[in-house]
């Protein structure tokens, strides 16, 4: 998601921003995951694999035949 410009900025500024981000002059700064969101998507990235390791054998494929049920008997 890119960052909104600074409302202060004038256009001509801004155009010219523009202009050297597009030439490759600057490079924008890579965002850094901080705070809330940072946590959140840590957690989302660990619950899967932590999911599936709590599972019994007997358990996935129950959980698999649900999920294409679900899939598969979409409604048009």
């Amino acid at each position: 998601m890119t960052k909104k410009t600074n409302p202060r900025k004038d256009f001509t500024q801004i155009a010219f921003d523009v202009f050297q981000q597009a030439t490759g002059e600057i490079e924008e700064p890579d965002e850094e995951l901080t705070g809330k969101k940072a946590d959140s998507q840590k957690g989302g990235l660990k619950g899967g694999k932590a999911r599936a390791e709590k599972l019994t054998p007997e358990e996935r494929p129950e959980i698999a035949r649900k999920a294409a049920k679900a899939r598969w008997d979409t409604k048009i």
